[in-house]
């Protein structure tokens, strides 16, 4: 219980120094799960086809655009980059970088596929 204590006042003094850049990071955050949820949503309510697997892979690649965002955000707040800490200098740099292209390439999937599908 002690050191559940001292973590809560290491995180609110912690929070207490963040700048304005950090604050409108963070605030960032709830928006973007609002738009997973309703990407997800709607990729659902289109029931497969080619709208629904184009929303479909943007809504996968907006989750892991997610996790790469909070992950900055703890980094740029407390200093901590979950993936170096997690995985070793190495290999969470590459897990990184992976991450960046899995978010690219599934949202340019589903883009072409939304494209391909209104062409026609």
């Amino acid at each position: 219980m002690i050191k559940l204590n001292i973590f809560a006042m290491y995180f609110i003094m912690e929070l207490s120094d963040l700048t304005f850049e950090q604050w409108f990071g963070i605030l960032e955050l709830p928006f973007l799960i609002v738009c997973i949820v309703y990407s997800f949503k709607t990729a659902h309510k289109l029931k497969g086809g080619v709208f629904g697997t184009g929303m479909t892979y943007l809504a996968w690649g907006f989750l892991v655009m997610a996790i790469g965002h909070l992950s900055m955000q703890i980094t740029s707040t407390f200093g901590i980059d979950i993936f170096v800490w997690s995985l070793g200098q190495s290999l969470g740099k590459i897990v990184w970088f992976i991450a960046l292209m899995i978010t690219w390439a599934l949202s340019a999937v589903g883009f072409y596929k939304i494209y391909d599908a209104s062409k026609n």
